[in-house]
């Protein structure tokens, strides 16, 4: 797929195009996806896939967007926002490291920094349709928090990001750099929990 027009055109076989080219590249990944393999998976020809998308590049991130934010509205369903601060924190945290850990977080991460430049708006739709609504969530239940006496916050949108900040502590660079690769409970738990402290430390009412 060329770089040019890079536009994508909906039609009737849109999601048909996104199921088939999901199963290819959670199967062989970003580089190792082919053109062919997605339209076959799709039921579809290479004239019809290129017309709904001229380049890889944006097919993989309309799958990545949809993943994320499918995820992002499962794992909302499954958190309880009237628990207490240090509950709901904590089934945030990990659901969020959950993904950014996971295959298709990092190949998401990767391909973001690369096509930056030629794509900007790559990075943006898959963090709007994702990570954005975690975020809001997160803002919302904050304000709740402080409205039922149990955090004092000024600013919730700081104090949101600057809790997804602390739940990477030393996993994230580890992983950004290719020190490692994977990470056990234990030592996801152990950041976890100092986040969650450091958090409550200073909202904390």
């Amino acid at each position: 797929m060329t770089s040019e027009a890079a536009v994508v055109r909906k039609g009737r076989k849109f999601d048909q195009v996104l199921e088939g080219a999901r199963e290819i590249f959670m199967r062989d990944g970003f580089e190792g996806a082919s053109v062919d393999d997605i339209a076959r998976a799709a039921g579809v020809s290479k004239a019809t896939l290129y017309s709904y998308f001229p380049d890889k590049r944006l097919l993989f991130m309309e799958v990545a967007s949809a993943q994320c934010a499918r995820q992002a509205d499962e794992a909302l369903m499954t958190i309880d926002l009237t628990n207490p601060p240090r509950q709901v924190l904590r089934q945030v945290a990990k659901t969020f490291l959950g993904f950014i850990f996971s295959d298709l977080g990092q190949r998401i991460f990767r391909v973001c920094v690369a096509e930056s430049d030629r794509f900007p708006d790559l990075g943006r739709k898959f963090y709007n349709s994702g990570p954005m609504t975690m975020r809001r969530a997160v803002v919302g239940y904050l304000q709740a928090s402080v409205t039922r006496g149990e955090l004092r916050i000024d600013d919730f949108d700081l104090a949101a990001d600057q809790f997804a900040e602390l739940c990477k502590a030393d996993l994230w660079p580890k992983l950004l750099f290719g020190l490692r690769d994977s990470f056990t409970e234990d030592e996801i738990d152990r950041v976890v929990d100092g986040a969650i402290e450091t958090f409550m430390a200073r909202y904390e009412a």
